[in-house]
Parts: C-alpha cells; structure tokens; sequence
C-alpha cells in the first residue's frame, strides 16, 4: 500500500470486520455488514478483491472459496488517517489539534485525567530512555 494511499469509507468499513474476524470471507464479511450497509455478496467480494490489488488484504484461495487476512493493521490505518487529517487541517503541527480537541469536545473528568496520564507516562519514559 502506497504511505499517502487514504482508505475510503468502504474499505475501513471491511477492514473492521476483517481485524476483528480474520482469517475471514467474503460471505461472512457481508453478513456481518449486512444491517448497517445493505450490500450484496457480489459488492463486498469486489470490494475486497480490489483491496487485495491495493495491498490493504491479502487472498488465500482455498477450494473455492477465498480467505481474506488483512495486510495493514489497525494501528497502522489509524496513524496514516491521523496524519492526513493533522496535515490537511492543521499544517502537520500537533499541538493546535490537541488544543482544538480539547475546546470543541466533551470531555469527561475520566477522559482528561486519563490524557493526564499518558502524558505523564511518555514524559517518564523520555527520561528514562
């Protein structure tokens, strides 16, 4: 998968299923989408036959079926997406995210003393390190 490739809605729609069930197929991954998007078999396969071009899965064939694994993990999804957004609507400068976060969200008294914490825990680690 190329660094800058963005996931579209659909793909992180079946990478989802796909971390959580893998090795998974086609069939089980529209069944589990089944509710929430309404796609038919023939529309999930294609879609995770062009993931497999795209590298984001990987395909064994098995008898006749195809069992999908996912190539790229979560963390790893989750970091390119947080890169783009942060370049596109922040200049790549964190600071000014976190900032905006923290006045334009809700957070709980948990959420801030859990943010506490993990700042906490990396500055130690820095020290330490």
């Amino acid at each position: 998968m190329a660094k800058n490739q963005e996931l579209f809605e659909t793909e992180w729609a079946i990478l989802k299923v796909v971390w959580e069930k893998e090795p998974v197929t086609a069939p089980d991954v529209q069944e589990a989408l089944v509710k929430q998007k309404k796609w038919a078999y023939t529309t999930v396969k294609t879609l995770m036959d062009r993931m497999v071009k795209k590298q984001l899965l990987d395909a064994k064939k098995i008898r006749n079926l195809y069992v999908y694994t996912a190539v790229i993990t979560k963390a790893e999804a989750m970091k390119r997406e947080l890169k783009r957004t942060l370049k596109r609507a922040f200049n790549g400068a964190f600071t000014p995210m976190v900032q905006f976060l923290v006045d334009h969200e809700q957070l709980s008294e948990e959420e801030y003393k859990y943010l506490e914490q993990i700042i906490k825990e990396h500055k130690q680690q820095k020290k330490e390190g």
